[in-house]
């Protein structure tokens, strides 16, 4: 889960960047994400598994300086951002055009030369690969599902959904025969890979 947790942070300071901050879930008993969306403002709540091996001053001095009205640190060793509501909604809209360009790149660019189209639903829980079967079983385009996986869940939580909620599925067709022959579903795959380790 620590990798996971430094992926997701990694992700999540490069959203921060490019917009501003937040809204997501409730706490459970491991500290996840927790969103309070009041009448003004936003208050998103990071678990501490999130800053592992992070100086968290520089942490809260970047997420200040990205837009984020207030930063607490909590006994657990998590932080809860405050930002309004207007920067809220501005960062949804930042990060449904960052997936859409993220997609765009994977069946455009270089770097998954596999992939031939890439759909999602609505909530960004769901995207179909649709790819050349060889190409992508014998490359590394499979690091294109992570990429999505990663994407959809930090979409979903900042959206409101509950860490025993968001989920992302992810299939793999073969773009010849229209057929799917593989699917990943996140944050369990992703956590058996730790466990596996």
């Amino acid at each position: 889960m620590k990798k996971f947790g430094f992926i997701f942070l990694m992700v999540m300071m490069a959203m921060l960047a490019a917009c501003s901050s937040e809204g997501a879930s409730k706490k459970d008993e491991e500290g996840a994400l927790k969103v309070d969306k009041g009448l003004l403002n936003v208050e998103v709540t990071l678990p501490a598994s999130f800053f592992e091996g992070e100086d968290i001053d520089s942490v809260i001095a970047e997420a200040k300086k990205d837009g984020v009205s207030k930063v607490t640190k909590n006994e657990d060793g998590s932080l809860t951002y405050k930002m309004p509501k207007s920067k809220h909604k501005e960062m949804m809209k930042d990060l449904e055009k960052n997936a859409e360009e993220t997609m765009e790149e994977m069946k455009n660019g270089k770097d998954y030369p596999s992939i031939k189209e890439v759909s999602h639903n609505k909530a960004f829980s769901k995207f179909t690969l649709e790819v050349d079967k060889e190409t992508y079983e014998n490359g590394f385009d499979g690091f294109a599902a992570m990429g999505l996986g990663i994407t959809g869940m930090y979409y979903q939580v900042f959206n409101g959904a509950s860490p025993d909620e968001y989920k992302v599925t992810i299939s793999v067709k073969d773009a010849a025969t229209q057929k799917v022959f593989d699917e990943v579903v996140y944050p369990d795959d992703l956590e058996g890979e730790e466990e596996a380790k």
